[in-house]
């Protein structure tokens, strides 16, 4: 009784551990959102400050004229308006995260108010976190209006990231059809946390436009573009400067290495993944769908050695007489399975008259036996391998034991 109340006793911190993402990416979004107030604040401050004090010691001097100390005053306070607009996006914008925290933690909070893996709660809890999941491997897959839809119908919109996922697809997708103006863009905001990162994207995105200037035949701006943007990687990124400018005297139709693959068409998939990756490291996004990390997860648990045999599963093999399917044998898990570890077991379920058959399947006698006596498809004397729909003597079964 013990043993099985341990069973069912739930571990919250077990669970929360492929939650994390979960409240991290507010908390980025939310300290982002401050380091903008903080930049915009700091760049206005040193504009209107000295701007103020000229325009005060210009009056009480009598050297300007009063008109001109007035234009200079609305031109202050229109500034000023605009920096009060500006924060109001901002503040709006901190009000989402902080309310999208609020809700996420409310969701958590739910875990640890239940008892046992047997309660109903849990099932429910179970649900939206299923809905969470699925949420994000189609946003992850590029289905947006089919997770959005998803969101909202299951009233989880507050627990998943869809304008962030959004945001990434497009700039990822404007890549692909070769434009890097969203993608600078955006290291442009995130210029501090990059450099940081000591990550070489921005450096990867001027070295594409310095290909595409070359490509057209514009060599003395791909040249002022390679001073401007590029010898400032020189320590860093010697290398890949030194085939930069290699691509001066090669035409795009060239088959040397590696010209030919800095030409080559197929460095802007190479740009769209490397600009995912730094987006998901930036905001503490895993580089896999979360779905597929719980599903690795639980396969792992399950796996064993006979599971990648040659019979993929029993549905898929018409003389079979078993109708459960393995789930690391069905053929949607079999390849996701198929590099995770074997479970470890600690406590043995193999059945104690454990037989052999001549194929190397293994059974519990008795129960090969008794599937045999109620099938009209096997006679007597016979018995069928309940996988592969094989038929042996009973006088070839061997008797195995656990070692």
């Amino acid at each position: 009784m013990a043993a099985e109340l341990t069973s069912i006793k739930l571990n919250p911190d077990s669970h929360v551990v492929l939650d994390q993402p979960l409240l991290r990416l507010p908390h980025e979004l939310a300290r982002r959102n401050f380091k903008s107030v903080q930049r915009i604040v700091e760049r206005e401050k040193d504009h209107i400050l000295p701007a103020l004090k000229e325009t005060a010691n210009a009056s009480l001097s009598g050297t300007q004229d009063p008109e001109q100390v007035l234009a200079s005053l609305d031109a202050m306070l229109s500034r000023m308006q605009g920096l009060k607009r500006k924060m109001e996006v901002l503040q709006e914008e901190e009000k989402k995260v902080l309310t999208q925290s609020k809700k996420r933690i409310q969701h958590l909070e739910e875990l640890y108010k239940i008892p046992s893996l047997a309660d109903v709660k849990y099932d429910e809890w179970s649900r939206v976190r299923l809905d969470r999941l699925l949420v994000d491997h189609m946003l992850r897959s590029g289905y947006t209006q089919s997770a959005k839809q998803l969101a909202e119908d299951k009233g989880i919109t507050d627990l998943v990231d869809v304008n962030v996922f959004v945001q990434c697809q497009r700039i990822a997708d404007s890549l692909l059809r070769g434009e890097t103006k969203e993608a600078l863009q955006w290291c442009g905001e995130n210029k501090a946390a990059l450099k940081k990162l000591q990550n070489n994207l921005e450096f990867e995105l001027r070295l594409q436009q310095y290909i595409e200037m070359v490509r057209a035949g514009e060599k003395a701006e791909a040249r002022q573009h390679a001073k401007k943007y590029l010898a400032q990687h020189n320590e860093t990124q010697s290398a890949e400067i030194f085939h930069a400018a290699g691509l001066l005297v090669f035409l795009p139709t060239t088959h040397a290495e590696p010209y030919k693959s800095l030409y080559s068409s197929d460095r802007w998939q190479l740009l769209s993944d490397l600009f995912m990756h730094t987006h998901h490291e930036l905001l503490s996004l895993s580089s896999h769908p979360l779905l597929q990390i719980a599903l690795s997860a639980g396969l792992s648990a399950l796996k064993t050695p006979s599971c990648h045999s040659a019979y993929a599963s029993s549905s898929s093999n018409s003389n079979s007489s078993s109708t459960s399917v393995c789930p690391i044998c069905s053929t949607e898990l079999n390849e996701l399975a198929r590099h995770l570890p074997y479970a470890h077991h600690t406590k043995s379920y193999v059945e104690n008259d454990s037989i052999v058959l001549p194929n190397g399947r293994i059974y519990g006698r008795q129960r090969l036996l008794e599937m045999g006596r109620k099938s009209v498809f096997v006679a007597q004397g016979k018995v069928k391998d309940p996988t592969t729909g094989e038929s042996f003597d009973e006088s070839e079964m061997k008797t195995v034991y656990i070692s």
